[in-house]
């Protein structure tokens, strides 16, 4: 005991050291200066109108709800950059109106400013760009709240911060830049992600994949109906691909379930085929990256045919390599444009290939049109979206059939292409109330952040008002903006804004006490400093705050107060916001530690689910469901990416040994990690092999999924509760099979035997440790034959 209470205060030191450092580091981050000059001359527009034709009071509130606009088209969010401002704004807007009317009433004002503040703490269970905008609003509404003199004048006020967000949100529309740019760059980081893969996999078939290139692309190509008929071809199919291409890679160079040997002519032609689609995706990636056409080296599409002496794989690594071939094929027909091919030598020669309405292309063999060019893959549209579809092609026939115009719009719109439905604002109100009801637990973080934020924020602002500095209300300001669900977060926020805070009062006190700016001059400052934080809002918390405490000071100048003795007062309420919101944690923590035993338990019930579909498939081909094996995929990313959060989450905290079950140590949870990582695979490379409805059914499939299915859920409640994790009935399943099975095996009863190798590491990783450190074994019931 004495040891861990030793322990602590050292956990603690490295942790904020950790954190310190962290918070003070300038990261590298892509700039976009024509963005961020655009959101700053939005600014200066509501400002300079503000200061002609009304005062100064005016002319700073709009130029709080601009910025907030501006701040909130930064915001990872592929929610179109117009209803992110005019949000924003509109939220701000009603924020300072209600406030202003209960700021005369104290108590009022603290209870709605803590039932804003926990609305506020929970928006994070809808997602990140809604906690930051929201905590955000929160902090400008106490600036706000204090700037009229009456209830017109609220009105007044309230109607400018809103004309902000619509200044912005006009700037965008007037002037677009690179208005599917983002969509574009994460599309073609799948790409290149998977071409990168497809690389590795030529010296090492046992090569990791980060999924988060793929999630980033699906997140990107939800789209609104208006987004849907007007984005670029090139955003349409070539996602679907990317999908399909990783598991046939997989497929094909792997040597248990492709069977193509690490040495010889196959495991070269392997080779061969891999280069040429790492080449083929990679041309794909610059295309869409940079909207131009595909350009393809005649070399690659050389070695992407059957070689004219015959067939050189044989077996799933046949299957493998035509399916790669086609899969490139159609590559080039999802471009939808010519597609320019090199041919190398003295005199480089250039060959169109471009598709007639068919699909088809000279030189090219006959083949089925590419029927799925949608949002998931092989796997068939969402029957919601297919109905939805149907419905618009009904309409419009019925428009033509009356006598309607039929534009060459209306007919793209008959044939257009299927789309992830992005929710209107209107819409998110009932994903809000059900993500609202799945935090509503006491071990949720988001439901205890939005309880630290109230907290904070009321105690903050009676304890601001209780100080003689007549700006008290920087202290909840500050504690909002710097608390995050999570404790590296928040401390990295609390000491970079700190920091920066101080460097940014001292570099405009300087400018203010050389200079003594007027107030046209003083807010042509204030858009400068706002430009530079859009331009270096991704480089780290310091940077940002240092243009966000030079901001402030040079709107304060506009005033005409006393600038310095508000400056130096803001600076030291900031610190006290600061400590309050990381001493607030301290004490009522939400630490992701303990939840390491559930994210992991999440994690392989979903990638069982996962394996138990692609098995079914071979238990019972006629029967198969593709939508479910898609579902259980995109369900094992999402738990796998949940669990890699809260693990990078936990390694930061000052805590290890926490909650009633025994905890998981770095290694066990980087073996037990290394394990599902390998159970997915395994899956994956079954996946690439699915048979078709009129195949018949594995017996052997049938056993072995009816023993895993059952496994997989006691599985998961030993790993939440620090049992022995028993893998017996699979086992069992698996020596049957073998028994069963002719030679040589199947692809399944392979796939099999990886699937329950990467079982047993997982029930070693998780196995609970004793008091000599040593793992109890788990029990089996069945013997298990290893046939290779």
């Amino acid at each position: 005991m004495l040891g861990n209470m030793n322990a602590a205060p050292l956990a603690w030191l490295r942790a904020l050291k950790d954190t310190a450092r962290s918070g003070l580091t300038v990261e590298r981050a892509s700039l976009t200066p024509l963005i961020a000059v655009r959101g700053a001359c939005g600014v200066g527009v509501v400002v300079g109108l503000a200061l002609l034709i009304g005062t100064p009071q005016l002319a700073v509130s709009s130029a709080f709800g601009a910025f907030a606009s501006g701040i909130a088209t930064f915001q990872r969010s592929w929610r179109p950059r117009p209803v992110l401002a005019l949000a924003a704004s509109a939220g701000l807007a009603i924020s300072t109106f209600l406030g202003y009317l209960l700021v005369g009433w104290p108590w009022a004002f603290v209870l709605l400013l803590a039932l804003w503040a926990f609305l506020a703490g929970m928006a994070w269970g809808i997602g990140p760009t809604s906690g930051v905008v929201a905590a955000f609003n929160i902090s400008v509404m106490l600036i706000t709240v204090h700037l009229p003199a009456s209830t017109l004048g609220a009105l007044s006020h309230a109607a400018l911060i809103a004309a902000g967000g619509v200044v912005q949100a006009g700037l965008i529309v007037l002037f677009p830049i690179r208005p599917w740019g983002e969509r574009r760059e994460a599309l073609a980081d799948a790409l290149a992600g998977v071409a990168d893969y497809a690389r590795r996999l030529r010296h090492d078939p046992m090569a990791p994949f980060d999924p988060e290139p793929l999630i980033e692309a699906r997140s990107a190509a939800y789209v609104t109906p208006r987004q849907a008929r007007r984005r670029p071809r090139q955003l349409h199919g070539y996602r679907a691909l990317a999908e399909r291409f990783r598991p046939v890679l997989a497929s094909l160079a792997d040597p248990v379930v492709g069977g193509a040997p690490m040495v010889g002519p196959e495991r070269d032609r392997v080779r061969e085929l891999l280069s040429a689609a790492a080449t083929v995706l990679d041309a794909t990636a610059r295309a869409v990256r940079r909207g131009e056409r595909v350009r393809l080296p005649d070399q690659a599409l050389d070695v992407l045919r059957v070689p004219k002496s015959g067939p050189v794989l044989s077996g799933p690594a046949r299957r493998a390599g035509l399916r790669l071939i086609a899969l490139t094929d159609d590559a080039v027909e999802a471009a939808q444009e010519p597609v320019e091919v090199t041919r190398g030598g003295v005199l480089a020669r250039v060959t169109w290939h471009v598709a007639d309405r068919e699909g088809r292309r000279r030189g090219f063999p006959d083949r089925a049109p590419l029927v799925d060019a949608s949002l998931d893959g092989p796997y068939g549209p969402d029957p919601e979206e297919l109905a939805a579809e149907e419905a618009e092609a009904a309409r419009l026939k019925e428009t033509k059939a009356a006598g309607g115009k039929h534009t060459p719009a209306a007919g793209h719109a008959l044939a257009r292409e299927r789309h992830l439905h992005m929710p209107t604002l209107a819409g998110l109100v009932p994903v809000a109330v059900r993500a609202f009801r799945r935090e509503l637990h006491w071990r949720s973080p988001i439901l205890r952040h939005a309880i630290r934020v109230s907290v904070v924020a009321s105690v903050g602002y009676l304890l601001g008002n209780a100080l003689p500095p007549a700006h008290g209300y920087w202290v909840p300001l500050t504690a909002a903006m710097v608390l995050r669900p999570d404790f590296s977060r928040t401390y990295e926020r609390g000491v970079g804004r700190f920091v920066g805070t101080l460097l940014g009062v001292a570099v405009a006190g300087t400018v203010m006490a050389l200079a003594g700016p007027g107030p046209y001059l003083s807010a042509a400052l204030a858009v400068v400093s706002v430009g530079f934080m859009y331009l270096l809002m991704r480089t780290g918390q310091a940077i940002t705050s240092i243009c966000t405490g030079a901001y402030v000071v040079f709107l304060l100048g506009i005033l005409g107060t006393d600038w310095y003795q508000t400056a130096y007062e803001r600076a030291g309420l900031t610190a006290l916001g600061g400590v309050l919101a990381m001493l607030s944690y301290a004490l009522f923590p939400a630490w992701e530690t303990p939840l390491l035993r559930d994210r992991l338990a999440d994690w392989l019930a979903a990638t069982g689910r996962y394996a138990i579909a692609v098995m079914d498939a071979f238990a019972e081909p006629a029967e198969r469901a593709p939508r479910q094996v898609r579902e259980a995929l995109l369900d094992t990313r999402a738990a796998r990416q949940t669990w890699e959060q809260t693990l990078n989450r936990a390694e930061a905290e000052p805590v290890r040994h926490r909650g009633t079950h025994s905890p998981l140590s770095r290694r066990s949870a980087s073996d037990a990690q290394s394990a599902l990582v390998t159970l997915g695979r395994a899956t994956m490379l079954l996946e690439a092999h699915l048979p078709d409805r009129e195949a018949p059914s594995d017996p052997g499939a049938v056993d072995f999924s009816a023993a895993l299915a059952p496994a997989v859920a006691a599985a998961t409640t030993a790993i939440r509760s620090s049992e022995p994790v028993e893998w017996g009935d699979v086992h069992a399943a698996l020596t049957r099979w073998w028994d069963q099975a002719d030679h040589p095996p199947p692809v399944a009863l392979r796939t099999a035997e990886l699937l329950t190798d990467a079982l047993d590491d997982l029930a070693q990783a998780v196995t609970p440790r004793d008091s000599s450190g040593r793992g109890r074994e788990p029990h089996a019931t069945g013997a298990r034959t290893d046939k290779s």
